[in-house]
């Protein structure tokens, strides 16, 4: 990942830093920061929460009180939901964003964001639900012939809920990830869950709106799906083998 710049019609790396700072905040208050802000899609039969993922409809209502105005513009993810017709899932916009916060119980202060920080937000916030959703592509596409159209079914967050994974990771000396997805993808059918951890990458992309480090796998919950790791484990070491003697042949 590059370092935001000052020139360039990118935001300050000191501003930047203070969105991070904000961001993680989040987290450690409410346990997410993805699952809070995804698109929040119509509900069905009228009920006050979406059970695909537990948020109540949108609200687009400026709040009381609230400091400034903020737009209500959406924008249209490349992530398909599941149903009979092609219909994608609906970032929040950034007038979303602030009302699902006070419904979490977060009280703004003079010191916090600006009106001018939460289209960054959710740039952020839109820019790595797609790198995730780029990945799970991915891995679906050992399964191409089975399925060529997997679609996104439902998502949850368990920032707190550590997968083995980043356990092991922790034990070899890396830092545990800042949060957690479980994603339930539709393979034409077939339900498969991937764990999605997201790692502190320590700056933004002014140009990709990146920070987060993402590991995206399915889940070890099926023989399938142990088969797929296992197999991309050895195309990696197998490359990466490849790669180090043609290095040094080189040499």
């Amino acid at each position: 990942m590059s370092h935001a710049q000052e020139s360039g019609g990118t935001q300050s790396r000191s501003t930047y830093l203070y969105i991070l700072n904000f961001l993680h905040q989040i987290i450690k208050q409410f346990g997410y920061f993805q699952a809070v802000l995804i698109g929040e899609c119509p509900v069905g039969g009228g009920g006050d929460i979406d059970p695909t993922n537990m948020m109540p409809p949108p609200n687009q209502q400026p709040s009381p009180g609230q400091p400034f105005p903020l737009p209500t513009d959406r924008q249209i993810s490349s992530i398909p939901k599941v149903g009979d017709k092609k219909e994608y899932w609906v970032y929040p916009s950034p007038q979303m964003f602030w009302n699902a916060m006070l419904r979490k119980g977060w009280i703004w202060k003079a010191e916090d964001i600006k009106k001018e920080d939460m289209n960054n937000i959710i740039k952020i916030h839109n820019a790595n639900n797609e790198q995730a959703w780029r990945e799970v592509l991915k891995w679906e596409a050992l399964h191409a012939k089975e399925c060529g159209d997997p679609r996104l079914k439902s998502f949850g967050g368990k920032a707190t809920q550590y997968s083995p994974r980043a356990r092991i990771r922790q034990l070899l000396g890396y830092e545990l990830p800042f949060d957690r997805h479980d994603w339930i993808v539709d393979r034409c059918g077939k339900d498969v869950r991937y764990v999605i951890d997201y790692y502190d990458g320590g700056v933004i992309d002014g140009n990709t709106y990146q920070f987060a480090l993402l590991d995206v796998r399915p889940a070890m919950d099926s023989i399938e799906n142990v088969w797929d790791r296992m197999k991309v484990a050895y195309w990696r070491w197998k490359f990466e083998r490849e790669e180090k003697q043609q290095q040094q042949s080189s040499n």
